[in-house]
């Protein structure tokens, strides 16, 4: 054992683990294709993300004429994810010093786990297509514990804890919604500057600010 000073290190996906947004643009387009919109340019995706695949393409209808209704949406939404389930990772990878970084905090005895707000079947398929399913003692995904309990919300982050059977925990992520979520449960949050950020990584409330992958270890241990 070491004394590093946290058990357990949770990461989000979209945005901070991984980069995500060239399968994410596409998913989203190929959607609005199919409602007759124009695609949307795949940096301007990025402020779309945060909340859920749902959240994406209700922020992306208003950018390109407005909402739909109801039913249609429903239909626009499962498109979006059966296009995004069969392409989820021909762009997808780890940010720069990603793996480097995840070998460090195992070396040391943490316990590491996969936290998204994104659908779990979607979160589970993607990292075993990277192979980095076995790096994670957990993958917990926005519907995992049900309706209404994904991120800002606490109950993704503590159930973390109790998978984890206890300990420090830390968690890492890119938006408010990972901000808050961390607060609520409790825990310390490190924001990467590089993800999807809704604000300006300084202004998200985080215990510490990355900007690259390498500063991650010496962050946690400032902590």
């Amino acid at each position: 054992m070491t004394d590093f000073p946290f058990d357990i290190v949770g990461f989000d996906l979209d945005g901070t683990l991984l980069d995500t947004l060239g399968d994410l643009a596409a998913a989203v387009n190929h959607a609005l294709a199919l409602e007759g919109r124009t695609d949307i340019p795949v940096e301007q995706v990025r402020g779309l993300v945060g909340g859920g695949s749902r959240k994406m393409l209700a922020r992306a209808l208003e950018e390109t004429g407005g909402a739909v209704a109801e039913a249609r949406f429903e239909e626009l939404s499962a498109a979006l994810l059966d296009f995004y389930a069969d392409n989820i990772a021909v762009h997808t990878q780890l940010y720069p010093g990603g793996a480097e970084m995840l070998d460090a905090l195992a070396s040391r005895g943490v316990r590491l786990a996969l936290v998204t707000n994104k659908l779990v079947r979607l979160a589970v398929k993607l990292l075993a297509q990277l192979g980095l399913t076995d790096r994670f003692y957990t993958i917990i995904g926005g519907d995992t514990l049900g309706d209404g309990r994904a991120k800002p919300r606490p109950d993704l982050l503590l159930e973390m804890v109790t998978r984890g059977q206890g300990g420090r925990a830390a968690y890492v992520g890119d938006t408010t919604y990972d901000t808050r979520a961390a607060q609520a449960a409790g825990i310390p949050c490190v924001a990467v500057r590089f993800g999807f950020n809704d604000l300006p990584a300084d202004q998200l409330g985080a215990a510490a600010v990355i900007d690259h992958f390498d500063q991650l270890v010496p962050a946690l241990e400032r902590l």
